[in-house]
């Protein structure tokens, strides 16, 4: 069953959300998708590595894993009646992310216009993600096609 909101004309430009869920990264996921890329950058893969000025110390989250949990986390207030995904721009890793930080997610509308499809409307949509200390991780814009809401 889906949500009664969500619809295209249920988005105006300035609204701002702060989604319900947050989500902890664990070892496994923080592990696997690294290791799935190939990334071999010794944060990602190495316990015992020694402290890396501005980074930490600890394993460190690969960048498209934040990305991914922050607009999954985002994405049943905004992507519920989505049609497809358009894009996604200006992605910026402001913070590092370990194994264990617990991420929550925002969104602001930046755009909502028509489409050729008579059925739905192109949303511009800006997602941000901060650690559970408040600090920002992760920003990006997403652009979706959504559905209209249905005429009875």
């Amino acid at each position: 069953m889906t949500s009664p909101d969500g619809w295209f004309e249920d988005f105006v430009p300035g609204q701002r959300m702060r989604h319900a869920r947050a989500a902890t990264i664990d070892d496994v996921e923080g592990s696997f998708l690294a290791k799935l890329v190939m990334n071999t950058a010794h944060a990602h893969w190495n316990d015992h590595l020694p402290e890396i000025p501005g980074l930490g110390s600890g394993r460190l989250v690969y960048g498209l894993l934040t990305a991914s949990v922050v607009f999954g986390l985002a994405s049943q207030d905004t992507a519920e009646h989505a049609i497809r995904e358009l894009g996604c721009t200006g992605l910026r890793f402001r913070a590092p992310v370990h194994h264990g930080d617990t991420i929550e997610a925002f969104t602001e509308v930046v755009s909502v216009r028509p489409s050729d499809e008579d059925d739905a409307g192109m949303v511009v949509f800006h997602h941000w993600g901060r650690r559970h200390d408040r600090v920002v991780v992760f920003e990006g814009e997403r652009s979706l096609l959504i559905r209209r809401r249905p005429t009875p």
